[in-house]
């Protein structure tokens, strides 16, 4: 199945003139802005940012009249050529989240991540992550992630955006104008005269009187969008990088071929990066098929690597995401992310008896592409006396922070994501509970060992330095051990939290 994020951006030529302009003539952020092209005799707009767009102006119009309209706009002279440059360069950038990326021009993307979501913890997380990094450059964009590029496109310029589930996509159409078909104009005034002005009612109409009063554009369009007709891309080459590639005399589709093929790539592969002394951190196998709809799966890797039998293992259990369709032609390895890896010297360490480090890294790399890359990591220590903070994830192979966990400080051996609140009771107020009721569930305390008083951290932020807690380690007549904690110990109506399970 395809999944496809379909990258709009609005504003492109100003956003683009923003951001390559000298900071000393760089337009204000809240300064209306527009680019003007020669129409014939007189100058119209080409491109618009959201500023201007809130003023009510649109491309196409007179800049006589749109100047008439805002007095502060500024107009600059379009730059096609430096814009579509411009977008060939953001769509090799849009490689970091998949190795399908296709421009979508003058002001789009289209990036098939079907085989490499996982990598960046899923669909909604690398929507996000992209989305982020767009607004921290200043630039606009919509997005939308569906199982076609045509209902992704649609989506997200005249609908929500967002994640259109899988299989969800005749229903996100059918509100949309058929204008999100990218129909030419005046098909869409043609349509709107016998009264389609939505997908679904196109979708509801006989096809064939459509067919003969519009041609066979509409139900073409219509079909990309929900997936009844395949839709190629033309995909962008990805940079210089490591890369082995195999074409077939004769279309190849068997799990068996091509399991032997990826091993064949990755013993090529391995030479090259020995050569520029690398390892590959991230894989991308893209497998060409005959009806053009390119396939991928990307890997990637705790540690940098050259182990060739390794790096085949893990893209061999991707390979059941590949539908090779009538067949397939041509497979494409690159090590599209790649990092120094130093050789290593062993013969010394075995002659002198050495006990030889553990290396995790291929297991590391195994669970992560089964469960996912979120789910793999270690907790470390991190300076901080609030228990919740003292604690972070970090990528199971990372380097030591350079904290050490507490040697004298007892902590419980789970803690809690958050404190949880219990009734509890004590005889005064600097004593431990007596019992506490917990979920519905009544536990007596027959040993208990503090305070342990922790106080707020000052630096962290405004009125941390009145906060205050007092922690107490507890075993219930069951055996059971718990952590607890009483807040604003010094006042009468203190709350008890239990914020730890079990003992270290």
């Amino acid at each position: 199945m395809r999944r496809v994020v379909s990258l709009c951006l609005p504003s492109w030529p100003t956003d683009r003139l923003r951001r390559s302009a000298p900071p000393c003539d760089a337009p204000a952020v809240d300064e209306p802005l527009a680019t003007v092209r020669q129409d014939g005799p007189r100058r119209v707009l080409a491109g618009i940012d959201a500023t201007a767009r809130r003023h009510g102006l649109r491309p196409g119009m007179a800049a006589a009249q749109a100047m008439a309209m805002v007095p502060g706009l500024r107009l600059v002279p379009a730059e096609p050529e430096a814009d579509a440059a411009g977008l060939v360069r953001l769509g090799i950038w849009c490689l970091r989240y998949a190795p399908l990326v296709a421009l979508d021009p003058p002001d789009g993307i289209l990036i098939d991540v079907a085989g490499a979501a996982h990598l960046q913890g899923g669909e909604a997380n690398l929507l996000a992550d992209l989305a982020a990094r767009l607004e921290r450059t200043g630039m606009s964009a919509c997005l939308a992630l569906a199982d076609t590029p045509g209902a992704a496109w649609a989506v997200a310029r005249f609908g929500p955006g967002g994640i259109v589930p899988p299989g969800g996509t005749s229903v996100a159409l059918l509100d949309l104008p058929v204008a999100a078909l990218r129909l030419p104009p005046e098909i869409v005034a043609a349509l709107a005269e016998v009264g389609i002005l939505r997908i679904g009612g196109l979708m509801a109409a006989p096809r064939a009187p459509l067919r003969r009063r519009f041609g066979p554009e509409p139900l073409l369009r219509l079909d990309r969008a929900t997936g009844a007709e395949p839709e190629p891309l033309a995909i962008l080459a990805a940079p210089e990088a490591p890369r082995a590639a195999l074409r077939f005399p004769d279309p190849v589709g068997s799990p068996e071929v091509l399991g032997r093929v990826v091993g064949d790539l990755c013993t090529r592969i391995v030479p090259d990066l020995e050569r520029m002394g690398l390892g590959a951190r991230r894989l991308d196998l893209v497998f060409r098929r005959i009806d053009r709809l390119d396939q991928a799966i990307r890997i990637g890797t705790a540690r940098p690597s050259r182990d060739a039998a390794h790096l085949a293992r893990l893209l061999t259990e991707r390979l059941p995401q590949i539908d090779p369709g009538f067949g397939i032609e041509e497979m494409t390895l690159t090590a599209s992310r790649v990092e120094a890896l130093a050789e290593r010297q062993l013969s010394g360490a075995v002659l002198g008896g050495e006990p030889e480090a553990v290396d995790l890294a291929a297991l590391v790399d195994t669970l992560r592409l089964r469960l996912g890359a979120e789910r793999i990591y270690r907790l470390a220590p991190v300076e901080s006396d609030w228990p919740e903070r003292a604690v972070r994830r970090v990528p199971a192979l990372a380097a030591p922070l350079g904290a050490l966990w507490p040697a004298d400080l007892p902590r419980p051996a789970r803690l809690l994501a958050a404190p949880e609140p219990v009734a509890a009771m004590a005889e005064i107020p600097d004593a431990p509970p007596l019992f506490f009721v917990w979920r519905g569930a009544r536990h007596k305390i027959t040993r208990a060992d503090g305070p342990e008083r922790i106080l707020g951290e000052w630096w962290i932020a405004d009125g941390e330095a009145e906060r205050m807690r007092d922690y107490y380690r507890v075993e219930t007549e069951a055996g059971e051990r718990f952590w607890l904690f009483r807040d604003g110990p010094m006042e009468a109506n203190g709350r008890w939290w239990l914020h730890g399970l079990g003992e270290a």
